[in-house]
């Protein structure tokens, strides 16, 4: 299982491993007050794709179909692949937007391979 969560949320009884996605560390959150297992910034989109997409909504879905292809070339996708078929994950993310943003691509990326 392969949940999200904003990092500035409360830690969860049924978080799992907490792992933060993001290639920044978010402002205003310590490492202890994180409760994080690791820190994967290999997983983030690239730092160009990122300052292209910008956070803008209306740029999500072509940032999404490149973010996506990036995941498919991506080592350490693969491994968080194989984890989430193993254990339950919480990716933890710094953006205001629930909806548009890379974890949320993310999730998608290693659901749909978890049911092959």
């Amino acid at each position: 299982m392969v949940n999200l969560k904003r990092i500035y949320d409360p830690v969860g009884d049924h978080d799992g491993e907490r792992i933060l996605v993001d290639r920044l560390w978010p402002r205003g959150v310590s490492r202890q007050a994180a409760a994080l297992d690791s820190w994967n910034k290999a997983v983030a989109p690239s730092p160009e794709l990122r300052q292209w997409f910008g956070h803008q909504p209306e740029r999500f879905e072509e940032f999404r179909r490149k973010y996506l292809a990036e995941l498919a070339h991506n080592e350490a996708a693969q491994q968080l692949q194989q984890d989430a078929r193993h254990r339950t994950l919480t990716l933890l993310y710094a953006a205001k937007d629930p909806l548009h943003n890379h974890a949320r691509v993310l999730q998608e990326f290693l659901t749909r391979t978890e049911a092959r």
